[in-house]
């Protein structure tokens, strides 16, 4: 499905976005682990938890899902999971194959992850690695490259890594098959990812120990497991940020969005867009389930200026550096964004896809290999983009339209809904 977006006169109201994928994708994982029912409120109900959560059932894990985005989890402890009569597939889930990989490599049977053509180009090297060095029996495509990926899954020897890329993924994976370790798992990581599993897992009364950019993570063992937990999931930062950058750019505008995750390892984009300019604030500060939540008050910018940002704030705002790259074309001066080189591998090449989109609305875009560099202040106008199944750069060109002379067209928009169902209805309501 194409979507065809005009030029925006203004941009009002007050909205709810959908709950966080991150937090999503665990709650579901951590609940199957755990002992006893977890109930989980506010699920995101799109396209790529809801992988997680049909992995999880194949197996061998209960989930009831309620009314009004509620599910609840019969967990089967940690060493309950059951061998799947099927290859599990993650479909579009990058969070899904590499996260639960964490798992599988510690439970005794054998299991096969695959997923789309675009899920099987994505690098699994980064997991399969680690997960040899803890004695992990797994392997890969193409020399352990890509996926499909083929786990038998024994006990695990506990290990002291270094990451070479800050990733949460790639975090949050050895963090899992850290529980099925014996001993006492060190890891190590350049700077500070997002850090939801850390969270949650100390939750469930999990011995975990975070000193600034290490983890330290106690092995489990049979006869210790999980508590079930209760979780309200607030609404996802990434997917607020499309709004936030929308309403800063697009004159006439003034938007509330409510009950928004604020969690610091996830909000760069905030510190970075206010130091450009943007009029933005919080409000009602709060803690919920673990995690800062708050709604967030947005108008437009009365002048926005370049900013340089480097590769210790890119994991901060790593989803979040499509929507940056749109309001870099309205910021006066050359926005610099480098760093980024992990972008090269997400559902697409984000850095190659925000640098052709924008060049073809008339921005000024260098591309590096890590990064981008984007001359403002661009006049944009209307074309035919693409968004190469991705769903960040379909919603991020999306903004861009808002902006721009006469009329643009995004390429199959609908890949929207893997983490956002309903965007197009939500940016109608708001524009005027």
């Amino acid at each position: 499905m194409d979507q065809e977006l005009a030029k925006a006169r203004g941009f009002k109201g007050e909205i709810s976005v959908p709950p966080d994928k991150s937090i999503s994708h665990r709650a579901v994982m951590l609940a199957s682990l755990s002992e006893g029912k977890s109930v989980v409120r506010n699920f995101l109900m799109a396209e790529d938890p809801i992988s997680t959560m049909n992995a999880m059932k194949m197996l061998g894990t209960e989930i009831k899902e309620e009314n009004h985005g509620e599910i609840t989890i019969k967990g089967r402890g940690l060493y309950g999971l059951k061998e799947p009569l099927d290859v599990i597939n993650c479909n579009n889930s990058g969070t899904t194959i590499r996260l639960i990989s964490g798992i599988l490599a510690g439970n005794p049977f054998f299991s096969v992850l695959t997923g789309d053509s675009s899920l099987r180009q994505r690098p699994v090297a980064r997991i399969i690695n680690p997960l040899k060095d803890m004695g992990a029996d797994i392997s890969g495509r193409n020399e352990n490259k890509y996926p499909p990926i083929a786990i038998k899954g024994r006990r695990l020897n506990a290990i002291n890594y270094t990451m070479p890329v800050a990733s949460a993924q790639i975090k949050s994976c050895l963090i899992l098959a850290a529980l099925y370790a014996d001993g006492t798992t060190v890891i190590t990581e350049p700077f500070k990812s997002r850090d939801h599993t850390e969270r949650m897992l100390a939750s469930t009364g999990v011995e975990i120990e975070v000193n600034g950019f290490t983890i330290k993570v106690n092995g489990q063992g049979p006869s210790r497991g999980l508590n079930a937990f209760d979780i309200t999931i607030p609404a996802d930062f990434s997917s607020a940020a499309f709004f936030i950058v929308a309403a800063t750019i697009i004159p006439n505008s003034e938007i509330l969005i409510k009950n928004v995750g604020i969690n610091p390892t996830r909000t760069g984009l905030l510190e970075v867009i206010r130091e450009m300019g943007a009029s933005v604030r919080l409000e009602d500060i709060r803690d919920v389930s673990g995690e800062p939540v708050a709604n967030i008050y947005c108008k437009t910018a009365d002048c926005l200026k370049a900013a340089k940002i480097s590769e210790e704030t890119i994991p901060s705002l790593i989803d979040e550096f499509p929507a940056l790259c749109v309001l870099a074309t309205q910021a006066e001066g050359i926005t610099e964004i480098r760093g980024a080189e992990e972008l090269r591998v997400k559902e697409t090449d984000r850095i190659k896809a925000m640098m052709l989109g924008l060049k073809k609305l008339g921005a000024e875009v260098k591309q590096y290999h890590d990064g981008v560099a984007i001359k403002g202040k661009a006049a944009l106008k209307g074309s035919h983009v693409e968004s190469y199944g991705d769903h960040r750069i379909a919603m991020s060109l999306s903004i861009a339209a808002l902006v721009a002379e006469g009329t643009t067209t995004i390429n199959n928009a609908s890949c929207v809904n893997v983490s956002f169902p309903g965007f197009y209805e939500e940016l109608k309501g708001l524009t005027f």
